[in-house]
């Protein structure tokens, strides 16, 4: 039986404070703590799981090391659970060392402004990881990317996209050197860029779009043209409808 207290400390990192002081996060269900072991990009402190998924991965389990398993009943892992419906296994990583500076040259960047939705967040990660993005840069007023909606929308995706908080004006600033493009409502129609071998793509605020201020170090504006009254399309369908564009 999980403690009283056990149970509040796994409930507790679902907040961002708390996760912030003991720098830990939490994942859940099969693929994605088995896509994050698999990654070895994070540590694995705790998992806590119902036997049938422990005895179906007692191998994998046996190389983890420092990692506590923890058998729980189904009841109890609803009840540490940020979904609606458990699935099988909870685990309890290390946040990753942040990665403090990127290599913009010859790659695409992608580049979040604002994206405050933590289930676009997650999928952007993933289309990111999809089509072969590196480094994602992230505004401060994005979503944790330690939030578990995003761990769950990656999909595991998380260990394979370099993902970075930091001022966004003083980092475009700083990276003038590449072509730097935003998605917008009004500029190019992206079927005429053809394939970008370097670069740096913005996408802007579910609601705001790119803000003023960092559009004014934009060189490029990107559109997708539509057929339809749609004010606009969500933030990750534009996002992977430009990288198919570009990148594919």
């Amino acid at each position: 039986m999980l403690s009283k207290t056990h149970t509040k400390y796994i409930q507790s990192l679902q907040h961002k404070k708390q996760r912030d002081e003991t720098g830990l996060f939490i994942a859940e269900g099969p693929k994605v703590v088995m896509d994050l072991l698999s990654s070895r990009k994070f540590v694995c402190k705790e998992l806590l799981a119902l036997n049938g998924w422990l005895e179906q991965h007692t191998k994998k389990i046996a190389l983890l090391k420092d990692t506590t398993v923890t058998p729980v009943e189904n009841f109890e892992l609803q009840k540490i659970s940020a979904l609606s419906t458990a699935h099988d296994v909870i685990a309890v990583f290390e946040k990753r060392e942040p990665v403090n500076t990127i290599n913009t040259s010859s790659k695409i960047t992608l580049v979040l402004d604002t994206i405050q939705d933590p289930g676009n967040l997650g999928t952007i990660i993933r289309i990111a990881d999809w089509f072969g993005i590196e480094n994602m840069v992230c505004s401060i007023g994005c979503a944790d990317m330690y939030n578990a909606k995003v761990v769950q929308s990656t999909m595991g995706s998380l260990g394979r996209v370099n993902v970075i908080y930091t001022n966004l004006i003083e980092w475009l600033q700083q990276n003038k050197k590449v072509k730097i493009y935003s998605a917008s409502l009004e500029g190019k129609d992206v079927k005429a860029f053809g394939k970008l071998k370097e670069g740096v793509i913005i996408i802007g605020n579910e609601a705001n779009g790119v803000s003023d201020e960092v559009m004014e170090l934009v060189d490029e504006k990107i559109t997708i043209p539509k057929a339809g009254e749609a004010e606009s399309l969500n933030a990750a369908v534009a996002t992977g409808i430009i990288l198919s564009h570009i990148k594919l």
